[in-house]
Formats: structure tokens, C-alpha cells, sequence
């Protein structure tokens, strides 16, 4: 399977937002175009304006064009509001779990953390970060694994977790105990847009 194997910095530059809460993507001098002296154009027009704004939550999760494109149809078949179901599906993402949970500092992280089979759900091994959690799953990590867990949540003092999962750090598993709603996924993002942009 494809995916992005280049500089991730150059990411958040393009699209203008930190793609990841770590320092070398939240730092200011990182938020201008990427390039030497960045680059200083024309204002984008309607198309460059939806196309940012999918980019910006294509790089947030880490999945590629085709694999974001099935979450949109599927959100579009759901019941509900497009942009609120997508999110909700890219938010149960097993990899983005993790993350929210403050295992790992990245998505990247995570997504090693899954395909090296240290996680597991209901405990059964789970390999695939788009692996989606339902409520009531329990996600837990083998011990191998836990030492380095507890260093990245230390490292992560003042993350909080999102309402939808109950996290015990003293045997490090995550409960789900709701489905995941807009006012909780920390990225800004117009997905209205996004949904037009598919249209």
C-alpha cells in the first residue's frame, strides 16, 4: 500500500496549520510555504480554498487520497450530517485512538505502534490502523510495549483526552464509551467544504 514517505514538516507548511502537536510542526517560523523564501501568490481561488482545507485533514489522520475518498462516500451514505459522520469515522480510526488516548506523540507513532502488532482490541491482536473502535472496545497495548507508552504519556503532561474514551493509565487500556462529536476533534476544519469539494 502507497504512502507519504517525505519530510513532514513540509506538510504543515502547505497547508498552513501544524499537522502534528509536537514542536517542530508548531513552531511559527515552520507555518510559512515551503521553499527558501516560501512562496508569496496570487489568493487562492474557490477550488485551492476546498482543496486546502482536505488536504489539511487528509495530513491530520495520514490517509491517502483513495482511502479518504471511501470515508467521505461512506459519510455520505450514513444518516446524519456528511461532515459530522466524517469525522466521526476518521476519529474511531484505531491509529487516531492512540493518539487521543496520549500513548503516542504522532500518528505516525501510532500507526507503527498498530502495524507491528503491539495493540490489541478486546484482546485480540489488531494490525491495521484503520481498524475502526466501537463503543465498549477496550484497547490495550502487550507489555513490550509498555514502557515505551509511559515515557510518551510523562512527555504529554497537559494532554487531555477527549470525552469519548476513558483511559486507565495505571494497566494503559482505553474504553470507548461514546462516539466521537466535532466539538471534540482538536483540528480546525471546515468540512463543509471538504464535502463540496467531492461534489
Amino acid at each position: 500500500m502507497a504512502r507519504y514517505l517525505g519530510p513532514k514538516v513540509k506538510l504543515s507548511r502547505r497547508v498552513g496549520v501544524p499537522i502534528a502537536d509536537i514542536p517542530k510542526h508548531t513552531a511559527k517560523r515552520q507555518m510559512t510555504a515551503p521553499g527558501m523564501h516560501g512562496f508569496r501568490g496570487r489568493r487562492p481561488k474557490d477550488f485551492g480554498v476546498r482543496l486546502t482545507e482536505k488536504q489539511k485533514l487528509r495530513y491530520h489522520y495520514s490517509v491517502m487520497e483513495r482511502q479518504f475518498r471511501r470515508y467521505v462516500d461512506e459519510a455520505s451514505r450514513s444518516k446524519g450530517n456528511t461532515g459530522e459522520m466524517l469525522m466521526q469515522l476518521l476519529e474511531r480510526r484505531l491509529d487516531n485512538a492512540l493518539r487521543r488516548a496520549g500513548f503516542v506523540r504522532t500518528i505516525w507513532a501510532a500507526r507503527q505502534m498498530v502495524v507491528h502488532g503491539h495493540v490489541l482490541v478486546n484482546g485480540r491482536k489488531v494490525d491495521r490502523p484503520s481498524f475502526s473502535v466501537r463503543i465498549g472496545d477496550v484497547v490495550t497495548l502487550k507489555p513490550r510495549i509498555t514502557t515505551l507508552a509511559k515515557e510518551n504519556m510523562e512527555s504529554l503532561s497537559g494532554h487531555t483526552v477527549p470525552g469519548w474514551m476513558d483511559v486507565n493509565p495505571a494497566d494503559l487500556s482505553v474504553r470507548i464509551i461514546a462516539m466521537p462529536t466535532m466539538d471534540q476533534t482538536p483540528v480546525e476544519v471546515n468540512t463543509n467544504l471538504i464535502v463540496e469539494f467531492y461534489r
